[in-house]
């Protein structure tokens, strides 16, 4: 695997440069869920505006999750902030060097402190990513899908007992290269692979079952309502959603539980979530008739100044279709 990082692995990617524990938390964040491709101009602008913890943990909350807008997974972020504002207040701005203190931080797990630790640090701490995850299963033929606890206790035996305590980063980067390249879920290069006579999947020709896929389950869809309300100063009424749950801090059209029989059809809209669809009926109002009540999280936004605001993606497109806001 040492080999095969010195011969192709990944080199030049944005926060590979300059390396340091802080570049490596950003970058592992973000790439949670989210493809390495889609995740470089996303990284390379929040280090413009955040070039350090400490710029981090000072910055607001909202202009953070403006930043992390299309990303998805929102609470990332969320902890993201709050993670840095621990850092700098009970670190003094350096993240810690143990795996028990690492993960004590809010939205770092086992893997991504692993990555931190040995990434940065060279330190000998063991990964267990997406990549990592359908190499070793592929490698071992490790049965059952990963989120059952048997089986995720069962590779990262594995991925502690293959980690070696020498140039442990370079090994961690190149298992999760390994596996977004040559090991990538459909049409695996098993005769580029560096582990091709060792790994039992290819052996038996079984790559194609390995790793086993998560249980198919139907997506239900939910329905939900919400409120287009424009007032004459050219301005719409947005609400700041609570910070847990979908869509946690955005600015989003308000949700009503009002009957849409009553008010007149604007639009609708469907997004699909990892777990349900989502189906939106959107409705028009008066300010004076179903506007939302007055509270802290409601307010009225001039449309051209809707690009500045941390708006979930979907709403953002709806809303853009609609308005014109640059």
């Amino acid at each position: 695997m040492l080999k095969f990082y010195d011969q192709m692995g990944r080199k030049d990617l944005p926060w590979q440069q300059n390396k340091t524990a802080y570049s490596v938390w950003v970058s592992e964040i973000m790439l949670q869920q989210t493809q390495v491709k889609t995740v470089i101009p996303y990284y390379q602008k929040f280090l413009k505006s955040f070039p350090n913890v400490q710029a981090l943990a000072q910055a607001d909350v909202d202009q953070v999750l403006q930043h992390w807008a299309g990303l998805g997974y929102y609470s990332r972020a969320r902890n993201l902030h709050q993670c840095a504002k621990m850092v700098v207040s009970e670190y003094q701005g350096d993240f810690p060097r143990t795996l028990e203190e690492i993960i004590e931080l809010p939205g770092i797990g086992e893997s991504t402190g692993g990555a931190i630790l040995s990434l940065a640090y060279g330190l000998p701490e063991a990964i267990l990513d997406g990549n990592v995850k359908r190499v070793l299963a592929r490698v071992f033929l490790v049965e059952g899908w990963y989120g059952v606890s048997s089986v995720s206790k069962a590779l990262w035996q594995l991925s502690r007992q293959y980690t070696p305590k020498s140039r442990t980063g370079d090994f961690n980067q190149a298992m999760m290269d390994l596996g977004a390249s040559l090991c990538s879920r459909s049409q695996p290069l098993c005769s580029e692979c560096p582990l091709k006579s060792d790994c039992a999947a290819h052996l038996q020709d079984k790559t194609v079952e390995f790793p086993h896929r998560k249980p198919k389950k139907k997506i239900p869809t939910k329905q939900a309502t919400m409120l287009l309300t424009l007032n004459d100063h050219d301005q719409i009424q947005l609400i700041k959603r609570p910070p847990s749950g979908i869509w946690g801090g955005l600015w989003s059209l308000p949700e009503i539980q009002a009957n849409s029989d009553q008010l007149e059809r604007f639009d609708s809209f469907k997004h699909t979530f990892s777990h349900y669809h989502l189906q939106v009926e959107v409705v028009a109002a008066q300010p004076t008739s179903q506007g939302v009540e007055e509270n802290s999280n409601a307010a009225w936004h001039n449309i051209d100044q809707l690009s500045s605001l941390a708006l979930p993606t979907p709403i953002k497109k709806f809303l853009s279709k609609h308005f014109d806001f640059g």
